[in-house]
């Protein structure tokens, strides 16, 4: 394992980089804009945009060929299909809406249907997470395992909410109430790509949440197998997690006592 990084990870790095630059000038104003009757909504949603232009067009010249899965914009197919360029270019908006410096830029490079590549880059802490398939997980030149920590009550447990309506109120609800009961150390931090970054870090034990889009979790999955960690669907170890959104992250502990806590529901 070493921090070697490939050239499709070096262009990623310049892209995510040169996108924080604006959004973290963008995050100054919108602090200023909380004050305002409008209110900074229409402001974050411009800074959003940006972000992912240019992180379009930093990819889209060093690989003209690669397609294109975003956000902001969808799907952009390149001449290569078998590579894909996953992007949220801010991925916590409410956080940032708000002022609250925890939000992130989340790149993937998935070749064949495979996640190969994966950076979560934090632009107020500086925090770069970054993870290249078979070689392992990294914080900057700092190297990533998940927490060792196997007892439940020492355990800390992140979780994000979905789109609110009636049936995910009450499957929420009840799921986070099953997990307290696993681990009493609950956190809602706004941000799933840096829920992941966290538990591959070793900073979280575990995470789950339902109704992701692939660019949420994408970069976040390969860091934290990278780290050490496990994936899984919540339902159905069967199931394609990027395809159904619905994850449980975590060391090799929590990760099995989230995942059978959320699954006895289902019983």
């Amino acid at each position: 394992m070493s921090a070697v990084k490939s050239p499709d990870m070096n262009v990623m790095i310049r892209a995510a980089e040169k996108a924080a630059r604006t959004l973290i000038r963008d995050f100054g104003e919108v602090e200023q804009l909380q004050v305002s009757r409008k209110g900074p909504g229409d402001f974050v949603s411009a800074a959003d945009k940006q972000a992912e232009k240019t992180i379009f067009e930093e990819l889209q010249k060093a690989r003209p060929d690669y397609s294109f899965l975003m956000e902001e914009s969808g799907t952009v197919e390149g001449k290569s299909k078998d590579h894909v360029w996953i992007i949220d270019p801010l991925d916590g908006t409410t956080n940032f809406l708000h002022g609250i410096p925890h939000w992130a830029i989340s790149i993937a490079l998935q070749v064949r249907g495979q996640v190969e590549i994966g950076l979560v880059y934090d632009p107020v802490k500086d925090e770069m997470f970054t993870a290249e398939r078979n070689g392992g997980a990294f914080m900057k030149r700092k190297r990533l395992r998940v927490s060792g920590r196997d007892a439940p009550d020492m355990a800390m447990v992140a979780t994000g909410a979905p789109k609110r309506t009636a049936r995910t109120q009450r499957v929420f609800n009840a799921e986070y109430a099953a997990i307290q009961a696993v681990g009493p150390s609950m956190r809602r931090f706004g941000a799933a790509a840096l829920d992941l970054a966290y538990v591959a870090a070793g900073r979280c034990e575990a995470f789950w949440e339902r109704d992701l889009a692939p660019w949420d979790i994408a970069a976040g999955m390969l860091i934290v197998k990278e780290a050490g960690g496990f994936i899984s669907d919540i339902d159905d170890d069967r199931n394609n997690v990027l395809e159904t959104g619905n994850i449980v992250a975590g060391n090799e502990r929590l990760f099995v006592d989230v995942k059978k806590a959320l699954r006895a529901l289902q019983a």
